[in-house]
């Protein structure tokens, strides 16, 4: 793919479905229930679909195991940072625990394998998709207790539903995971992936990009966290130079694969994602301060810091 068919599917896939979904706001036909079931079709359909199809032709080699660790870390690093400074800068638990959410929880997912695959095809999408192969077990096990700890510190004795351990294994959004699973087995057994099948590839990611931001657009709300905006600005030194250097750093010890490594810096310069909202309206935290994060720093991802990437990159 040339640079000029990159830079159109960056204004059609990233642009396009963010601003067609904030549009959607001023209809009356189509309901909030319509755009979840976008989102669901993109966690039961979309991405177990594009998992299968890119680990099934992707080379299995040992140093790929570093690709989930480090997807973690892309998520702890900045997230231990975010505590330190939550802890001076607010005196509400309600904001410290937004704060942290929205460092923690970047878009690692739809606009992390849409940016990646854009600059390095198939491959990419699939060192993104081991990237992140454990982000809803830290999404669970680890975001969602600590939101429920700044939740109950903020109003002691307050009773929050604790989190399962077979909603952690057994949750739909897994299944990406399975289409992971079986494009590997497919791949050691050495079955060859039908030319007719990679055809599907392409269109589908356009498909799981429009359908998973659509659902974002339509849920920006300007009026609601114009409040907000200055309290998280220091979130965007942070998530956007200080994360994807010490990322960039480590994985210069560990790694060799010049894709892999850049793969890895695109996705280490994501936007707070909109999970974070998630997590702050489920426990009830600041949710017009994640939103604020998921919006300013979405925005200067793609104004600005994607495109340097795209042309360093490139």
């Amino acid at each position: 793919m040339d640079i000029q068919h990159k830079l159109f599917y960056f204004a059609i896939d990233l642009l396009g479905p963010l601003v067609l979904g904030y549009l959607c706001r001023y209809q009356t036909t189509l309901q909030a229930a319509f755009f979840d079931k976008m989102i669901l079709n993109n966690i039961l359909v979309v991405y177990p679909a594009l998992s299968m199809l890119s680990f099934w032709v992707l080379p299995l080699r040992a140093d790929l195991i570093w690709l989930p660790v480090m997807g973690l870390a892309l998520g702890l690093i900045p997230g231990a940072i975010a505590y330190v400074i939550a802890q001076r800068k607010y005196t509400s638990d309600l904001d410290r625990g937004s704060y942290v959410m929205s460092a923690i929880l970047s878009n690692l997912g739809t606009l992390g394998g849409l940016c990646v695959f854009l600059l390095y095809g198939e491959t990419g999408y699939a060192y993104q998709q081991l990237v992140v192969l454990f982000q809803y077990i830290l999404m669970f096990m680890f975001c969602y207790p600590l939101a429920q700890y700044y939740f109950q510190r903020s109003q002691q004795g307050a009773a929050v539903k604790p989190i399962s351990m077979k909603a952690i294994l057994f949750s739909r959004n897994q299944l990406a995971v399975v289409g992971i699973l079986t494009g590997m087995v497919l791949q050691l057994a050495g079955v060859a992936r039908p030319a007719v099948l990679g055809l599907f590839f392409d269109p589908l990611v356009h498909f799981g990009a429009w359908t998973a931001l659509i659902p974002v657009g339509y849920s920006v709300d300007f009026g609601k966290m114009k409040e907000q905006y200055r309290t998280i600005i220091d979130l965007i030194p942070l998530k956007f130079a200080v994360t994807p250097l010490l990322i960039y750093g480590l994985a210069r010890l560990v790694m060799t694969d010049p894709v892999m490594i850049n793969s890895l810096l695109v996705l280490a310069c994501m936007p707070t994602a909109v999970n974070a909202v998630i997590t702050s309206r489920i426990y009830g935290l600041n949710i017009h301060l994640a939103v604020a994060a998921f919006i300013v720093t979405t925005l200067v991802f793609l104004v600005g810091v994607y495109p340097v990437l795209f042309f360093k990159l490139s």
